[in-house]
């Protein structure tokens, strides 16, 4: 067995002994069980726990984060980023990442260099939200996006709120009937 050599002078590392672990009781016959042969209620995606980073379908789950964006009242002059990436339910990290990646957005800065949020930059928040988000673009497809005609794409959004608003009516009319 070859042995590593340490240039900075600590003890040379000693193999750890492997412990044998005992096998596990037979579950019942009618318990399923994971790839390891554990039984599936001991492992933590039975009991609901993921870990990890949440993908794209589980973060689309919630559909209404730009409604209920419009039914808030933007009262204040300024938004710091917790409170913006509150309002999204994103992470301060990501409104920060499309800061750097869309040209659009320009919360000012003060002193410290905390950013702050303007009215006009929380409506180019949701333009870009409801690019990448709800209509599935990629980063370089929502750019190409808004550098050819951000005109367009905002009318476009404003016309889908609409109407979805309408349709939130009509269902709510259907459902009283």
């Amino acid at each position: 067995m070859m042995q590593q050599l340490d240039l900075f002078g600590a003890e040379p590392q000693r193999p750890v002994p492997v412990k044998k672990v005992a096998p596990q009781a037979q579950p019942e016959k009618d318990q399923a069980l994971s790839d390891d042969g554990i039984p599936l209620e001991e492992t933590p995606v039975a009991k609901g726990k993921k870990r990890g980073r949440k993908s794209l379908k589980e973060l689309a789950g919630d559909p209404h984060v730009i409604q209920e964006l419009e039914k808030l009242t933007l009262d204040k002059q300024y938004y710091s980023i917790s409170e913006v990436a509150g309002m999204f339910r994103v992470n301060t990290s990501l409104i920060r990442y499309w800061e750097n990646e869309f040209d659009i957005l320009q919360p000012k800065k003060n002193r410290k260099g905390d950013r702050l949020f303007r009215q006009e930059d929380i409506q180019n928040l949701k333009l870009i939200y409801h690019l990448l988000r709800e209509r599935k673009y990629t980063i370089e497809g929502a750019k190409q996006k808004l550098r050819e005609d951000k005109r367009s794409a905002s009318r476009n959004f404003e016309m889908i709120k609409s109407l979805q608003k309408v349709r939130a009516f009509l269902t709510e009319l259907k459902d009283q009937l």
